[in-house]
């Protein structure tokens, strides 16, 4: 089965700081993929990549089966098949709720008002916020605004979602409602790139786990091997840490 997501000796620097050092990845389609590292080992950095929110000094991207384009019409169209959820919610605060979903679509898309609207309504059931529609963004808790901020990537109709870090500006009591709409989406076949510190979503929803440090793919396995067993040293002392919390 051909790739969903090719990455291919992809280098990026911030100035003279190498922040991905010759990253190789294939994720094929319905896969669930975890990457997870200390910070500052490019995690973050890969995901907006996989995008081009981030450009990348040298090496290859593809996403199923084209390459990253560099921009215009082709990036916007790219955009709009691979959504993405940010620690920050970054809803329109003087929209709806509703508003926030159907924008894009008609946009982008250029979905019929009434078509899309009726999609946002049943994305918004989906994701725990029918009684929701109408409510500014400030009006919702920090939870509600990130599953919100899911389902308005979901209305374009994406082949790929990426997650970057999406429970770390949560309350802890908020952090399981989110996580269970990502693994409702990752149980319905979604293809998925999650950045995150969550390890106990890591081992139940990854098929899997990309442990990175330093700029590198260090090791990459399914969550079973990961955290029973971890190959490399770095692994295995990042895990005695988050674990033991």
């Amino acid at each position: 089965m051909a790739a969903m997501i090719t990455v291919s000796a992809v280098n990026k620097y911030f100035g003279d700081l190498h922040v991905l050092r010759d990253i190789d990845l294939e994720i094929a389609p319905r896969e669930v993929v975890v990457v997870v590292g200390p910070s500052g080992s490019g995690k973050s950095t890969l995901c907006r990549c996989l995008n081009r929110l981030e450009t990348i000094d040298s090496g290859h991207i593809e996403i199923d089966g084209r390459p990253l384009p560099e921009e215009g019409s082709e990036l916007a169209r790219l955009r709009s098949e691979v959504g993405m959820v940010f620690q920050s919610f970054n809803l329109f605060g003087h929209r709806t709720v509703l508003e926030n979903l159907v924008m894009a679509p008609v946009a982008v898309r250029k979905v019929p008002k009434a078509v899309a609207r009726d999609r946002a309504l049943e994305l918004l059931d989906r994701v725990g916020l029918a009684g929701k529609a109408d409510a500014l963004p400030a009006q919702l808790s920090g939870g509600q605004q990130q599953r919100a901020a899911i389902a308005r990537a979901l209305a374009m109709e994406p082949k790929v979602m990426l997650f970057d870090e999406p429970t770390s500006a949560l309350d802890p009591e908020l952090v399981s409602g989110v996580l269970d709409v990502m693994a409702d989406l990752a149980a319905e076949g979604m293809t998925m790139v999650v950045v995150t510190h969550e390890m106990g979503f890591a081992r139940r929803v990854a098929d899997r786990v990309v442990f990175m440090d330093a700029g590198e793919v260090v090791e990459q396995s399914t969550p079973a091997e990961f955290f029973a067993g971890a190959r490399t040293e770095r692994a295995r002392s990042f895990l005695s840490k988050v674990l033991a919390h």
